[in-house]
C-alpha cells in the first residue's frame, strides 16, 4: 500500500483536537479521527478489516465504486457507532461471518451508494438492537443470506437491491424491524423476504420481489408484515407463505406468475388483502388451512388461471371473508370444505368460471350476500350432509346450473335470482334439502326448480317464469311449497273437502300448496324506477316511498318474529285532473304486488257510472262486481265525490259507499282501494259515511304542474315521437304555459300533451308545402307551430 492513502478531515471546531492529516491505513486513520470527522479514501483495494467505533464518515475520493474493502478473512466492515459509509464496495470470502456487521444498542449506521459483493454467511447483518440505513445500495451474496436482522435490530432500506443470495434475500428475525421503500429483492435461493418469531415485523412500500427459488414472502411464528404497492412474481414457491400465527397485510399489491399458490396460510396465520390482485397462479390464489387461520380480501381481484385446483381453497376449519372482490377467468373459483370452515362474501362477483363458482362440502358453510355469479358451469354446489349456509340477494346468470343441493346439504337461500340457466336453475336430489324464500328463476333452457327423489326442499314465495321446461318439476312428493308462482301453471281447481272419517289424530306433515299462475307485474325496482321518472310530483313520490318503506319493514319485522304495525293501505288522492293520479295508482299496485302485499297488483279503474245502478239493489251488485274484479290488486275510484252529491239524500251513490265500506272491512287484505278527486269535494265524500274516513290511512295531494314541468312533459313527448324543439321554441312554450288560465278545466299534463299534438298538426301543415324538406325540417318544431290563443276566451288553436 502506498503512502498517505486516507485523509482525515477535521469537521469539528473543537480546539482540543489535533489537525487533519493523511494516513497510510484505514486503521490508523480511524484511530486518529474524532467523532464527526470525514475519512476520504483514495482509489484502490484496502485489505483491512475495518471497524468503525466512532461517528465518522467514510467516502471515496474518486467517486462510488473506486474503493474496495476486501480482507483475506473475517468481517470486512464492522460498525458499532453512528457512522456513515458512502460509495464503497465491500467484498469478503469468509463463509462463517457477515460481510457487513452493524451491532450494538447505541449504533445507528448508514450505508449510502455502497455495493456489498461477497461470498459470506450474510451480506449485511444488523443485530443487538442496532439500527441501520441502506440508501441506494446493492447486496449480492451467492453463498448465504442477503440481509439479516436479529435481536431487536432495525433497518431502513431505500432504493436498494438485494440480489443473487443463496438463501433469503432479507431475513427479519428475533423481534427485529425492517422498513423497505422502492427496493428490489430478486434471484434469491430461499424466500425473498423471511419474517420469523414474535415481534419481528417488516413494512415494504413500492418494492418488487421476483425470480425467487422459494416463497416471495415467508412469514411464520407470529411475525407480522405490511406490503403496500408491491409486486411479487416469478417465484418457484408460493407468492406468500404464512404459518404459525404470522400476519400479513397487502394493500395495492400485485402477486402473479407463480407455479404454486399466490398465498398459502396455515396454523392460525392471518392475511388481509386490500385493493390487491392475485393472478396467473399454477395452483391456487388463496389456500387457507386449519382452525384459527383467517384471510380477508377487500376490493381485490383474483383471476386468470387454468389450474385444476380451486382458486380459493378454505378447509380444515379455516375462515375467509371477501368484500367487493372480483373472481374471474378461473376453472373453479371458491371451494370450502370440512366442518368449521366458513366463507363470508359480500358484494362480490364471480364470472367466466369453467366449472363451479362456489363449492361447499364436508360440513362447511358459506354466507353470501349481494353477490353476482355469471358465466359459470355451476353457480353454487352444496355437496353433502352438514354443508350449507346462507345466500341473500345474490344474482346468478348464464350458468349451466344455478344452485345444486345434494346428499343432505341444507342451505338457506333468500331473495336470490337465477337467470338464463342452460339446465336447471335450482337442482335438488339425493336427499338434499335447502330452503328457498322469495327466489326468482327465469329464462332458463331447462327446469326452474327441479327437485328429485322426494327431497324435503322448502320453497316459499318463489317465482319461475319463461323457462323452456317446467318452472317447478317434482319427480315425487316431498317438496313443501307456499305461495309459489309460475307462468307454466294453470290455476288449480278447488280441492274437495276431506271426509271427516279420513282425518287422522296425529299431526300431519306439511303439505305442498299448488303452484299458482304467475301474476302480471314487474319487480319493485322497475316500478319504482318508473315512479321516479315521472315529471314533478316530488311530494307524491315521497309519500309513496314512505308507505312502501313502512310496509317493507313491517314484513321484515314479522319474519323476525316481531310485532308489525297494522297499516291501512287504502289511500285518498286529491288534486286536479291530469296530475298523474291514475299512473301513480297503477305503479303503487305493482309495487305492493312485488312486495308480496297484493297477489297480482293490477288496476281496476271505475267511476260513479260503473258502481251506481238505476234501481234498488243494482248498486250493491255493481259495486260487488267491481270489487271482485280488483281482488289481488287496486280498485281506483275516480271522482269518488260523485258518489256523495250535496243534494243526494235519496241518491243510490250512498248505497255504493256503504257496500264498499263493508267489502273493505271483510276483505281488508285482498284489495287496496284508492279514491280520487278534487280536494274540497273529497272532504265531502269522506264525511258521507262514518266508516269511510277510518278506512283510508292517508291523503296524498297531487299539486298542479308548474310551467317548467309542463315544458318538461312537452320535451318528453317530443323525444318519444322523434321531434325536436328549437331553442326559441322552448322559450315560447314556457311563456305559453305560464300564461294559461288555471281554472277548474285546466288539464295539467293532459294540457301539455294537447299542446304538443296541436304543434305537430301545425308543423305538418307548414312542412307539407315544402318541396323537399330535410330530415331536420321534418323533426324541428318552431315557435310558429305553437297554438294561437283566441282573444278573451283563452282557448287555443
Amino acid at each position: 500500500m502506498g503512502e498517505h492513502r486516507v485523509r482525515v478531515t477535521q469537521d469539528s471546531a473543537s480546539r482540543w483536537r489535533r489537525r487533519a492529516g493523511e494516513y497510510e491505513t484505514l486503521a490508523e486513520a480511524i484511530a486518529a479521527a474524532e467523532p464527526g470527522d470525514t475519512l476520504t479514501l483514495r482509489a484502490g483495494t484496502y485489505r483491512e478489516n475495518v471497524a468503525l467505533d466512532k461517528a465518522v464518515v467514510l467516502r471515496p475520493a474518486d467517486g462510488p465504486g473506486s474503493v474496495r474493502i476486501n480482507p483475506s478473512s473475517g468481517v470486512p466492515l464492522t460498525v458499532t457507532a453512528d457512522a456513515q459509509v458512502h460509495g464503497l464496495v465491500i467484498e469478503g470470502g469468509d463463509s462463517s461471518v457477515p460481510a457487513v456487521l452493524v451491532t450494538g444498542p447505541d449504533t445507528a449506521a448508514e450505508l449510502a451508494g455502497c455495493r456489498v459483493e461477497t461470498r459470506a454467511a450474510v451480506g449485511v447483518e444488523v443485530t443487538d438492537r442496532a439500527a441501520a440505513v441502506l440508501r441506494g445500495c446493492t447486496v449480492l451474496n451467492p453463498s448465504g443470506l442477503g440481509v439479516r436482522l436479529r435481536s431487536g435490530a432495525s433497518l431502513l432500506a431505500e432504493d436498494t437491491e438485494l440480489a443473487s443470495s443463496a438463501q433469503a434475500g432479507l431475513a427479519v428475525l428475533e423481534g427485529a424491524t425492517a422498513r423497505l421503500a422502492n427496493c428490489r429483492v430478486h434471484h434469491a435461493g430461499g424466500a425473498g423476504v423471511l419474517l420469523a418469531e414474535q415481534g419481528s415485523t417488516a413494512e415494504l412500500t413500492g418494492c418488487e420481489i421476483y425470480e425467487i427459488r422459494g416463497s416471495g414472502v415467508q412469514a411464520e411464528s407470529q411475525a407480522t408484515g405490511r406490503l403496500t404497492d408491491c409486486e411479487i412474481h416469478r417465484v418457484t414457491g408460493n407468492g406468500l407463505t404464512l404459518d404459525t400465527g404470522a400476519e400479513l397485510t397487502l394493500t395495492g399489491c400485485r402477486v402473479h406468475d407463480l407455479p404454486e399458490n399466490a398465498a398459502d396460510l396455515r396454523r392460525g396465520s392471518r392475511l388481509r388483502l386490500e385493493q390487491s390482485t392475485l393472478q396467473d397462479f399454477g395452483r391456487g390464489a388463496l389456500s387457507v388451512w386449519e382452525p384459527g387461520t383467517r384471510a380477508e380480501a377487500v376490493a381485490s381481484e383474483i383471476h386468470s388461471s387454468s389450474s385444476d385446483f380451486p382458486a380459493v381453497w378454505v378447509c380444515a376449519g379455516a375462515e375467509l371473508t371477501l368484500t367487493d372482490c372480483s373472481l374471474h377467468d378461473l376453472r373453479d373459483a371458491l371451494s370450502v370444505l370440512d366442518q368449521g370452515s366458513r366463507v363470508t362474501a359480500k358484494d362480490c362477483s364471480f364470472s367466466r368460471i369453467g366449472s363451479s363458482a362456489v363449492s361447499v362440502s364436508g360440513g362447511a358453510t358459506v354466507a353470501l350476500a349481494d353477490c353476482r355469479i355469471q358465466e359459470a358451469g355451476t353457480g353454487l354446489w352444496f355437496r353433502d350432509h352438514g354443508s350449507g349456509g346462507t345466500l341473500t340477494g345474490c344474482e346468478i346468470s348464464e350458468v349451466s346450473t344455478g344452485v345444486i343441493v345434494t346428499k343432505g346439504a341444507d342451505p338457506e337461500v333468500s331473495d336470490c335470482t337465477v337467470r338464463g340457466a342452460a339446465e336447471a336453475a335450482v337442482y335438488v336430489f339425493a336427499q338434499g334439502r335447502g330452503s328457498f324464500t322469495d327466489c326468482r328463476v327465469s329464462h332458463g333452457k331447462g327446469f326452474g326448480f327441479y327437485v328429485l327423489d322426494g327431497c324435503r326442499t322448502a320453497l316459499t314465495r318463489c317465482r319461475a317464469e319463461q323457462n323452456e321446461q317446467a318452472g317447478f318439476e317434482f319427480s315425487e312428493p316431498g317438496p313443501v311449497t307456499e305461495g309459489c308462482i309460475s307462468d307454466d301453471v294453470a290455476p288449480a281447481a278447488p280441492e274437495l273437502p276431506t271426509p271427516r272419517t279420513a282425518q287422522l289424530t296425529t299431526a300431519a306433515a306439511p303439505v305442498a300448496t299448488p303452484i299458482a299462475p304467475i301474476p302480471d307485474y314487474r319487480p319493485a325496482d322497475e316500478a319504482l324506477a318508473e315512479l321516479e321518472s315521472l315529471i314533478g310530483l316530488a311530494t307524491v313520490k315521497q309519500e309513496v316511498r314512505t308507505l312502501i318503506d313502512l310496509i317493507s319493514v313491517g314484513r321484515r319485522r314479522r319474519e323476525a318474529g316481531l310485532k308489525a304495525p297494522s297499516l291501512r293501505r287504502h289511500l285518498v288522492f286529491t288534486g286536479s285532473p291530469g296530475t298523474g293520479k291514475t299512473t301513480v295508482a297503477r305503479l303503487y299496485g305493482e309495487i305492493l304486488a312485488s312486495l308480496g302485499v297484493l297477489q297480482q297488483g293490477h288496476l281496476v279503474e271505475v267511476a260513479r257510472v260503473d258502481l251506481v245502478g238505476e234501481h234498488i239493489g243494482s248498486t250493491a251488485i255493481r259495486t260487488q262486481a267491481a270489487f271482485d274484479r280488483a281482488r289481488g290488486g287496486v280498485l281506483f275510484i275516480d271522482e269518488a265525490y260523485a258518489l256523495a252529491p250535496e243534494d243526494g239524500a235519496r241518491d243510490f251513490g250512498r248505497e255504493a259507499i256503504d257496500t264498499l265500506v263493508k267489502l273493505m272491512e271483510d276483505h281488508r287484505d285482498e284489495v287496496v282501494v284508492i279514491v280520487a278527486g278534487y280536494t274540497v269535494e273529497m272532504e265531502r265524500f269522506l264525511s258521507a259515511n262514518p266508516g269511510v274516513s277510518s278506512r283510508f290511512s292517508r291523503t296524498v295531494t297531487f299539486p298542479d304542474y308548474s310551467a317548467a314541468e309542463l315544458l318538461e312533459i312537452a320535451r318528453s313527448q317530443c323525444a318519444e315521437h322523434e321531434y325536436a324543439l328549437a331553442g326559441a321554441t322552448e322559450g315560447a312554450l314556457l311563456e305559453h304555459f305560464a300564461g294559461l288560465e288555471r281554472g277548474p278545466g285546466f288539464g295539467n299534463g293532459r294540457t301539455a300533451r294537447q299542446v304538443f299534438e296541436t304543434m305537430v298538426e301545425r308543423h305538418a301543415m307548414r312542412v307539407a308545402h315544402l318541396t323537399d324538406p330535410s330530415t331536420e325540417e321534418l323533426q324541428l318544431l318552431v315557435p310558429a307551430d305553437l297554438p294561437v290563443p283566441l282573444p278573451r276566451s283563452g282557448v287555443t288553436i
